[in-house]
């Protein structure tokens, strides 16, 4: 069982930066595959950026490259996730998810999530 609890979310105005936090609890965190996630109001939750199992490989969305780092710290058993140059657009309810096989980008095949942190980017 894995617990993961996110933090670092805020409101921010449009260009900012924040740094989400995800820690994780409970069984060894490095053998996870790590992926965040946000759903706006009104919207799917979607894809933002993962880390593989191995931590060699990362992926994001189109609409968050160049913008959004995904890091992690397996000594502190959190992942982050770093969100410069912040638009509007990326309000959202952000969660990170711990995948224990090859869930890649698809939802369902991620085994625990968060309780997700609100992020809010005025104009």
């Amino acid at each position: 069982q894995v617990q993961l609890v996110e933090s670092g979310g805020g409101l921010v105005q449009a260009g900012g930066s924040l740094r989400l936090s995800c820690a994780a609890l409970g069984r060894t965190f490095s053998t996870y595959g790590m992926g965040w996630f946000r759903q706006a109001p009104g919207k799917e939750r979607e894809f933002v950026a993962r880390f593989s199992r191995s931590g060699s490989a990362t992926d994001y969305a189109d609409s968050v490259k160049g913008r959004f780092t995904i890091s992690r710290d397996n000594a502190k058993n959190t992942v982050y996730l770093q969100m410069n140059s912040l638009k509007p657009e990326d309000t959202a309810v952000y969660y990170c998810a711990a995948d224990s096989g090859l869930a890649g980008r698809v939802q369902r095949r991620y085994d625990y999530w968060g309780q997700g942190t609100q992020v809010t980017v005025s104009s």
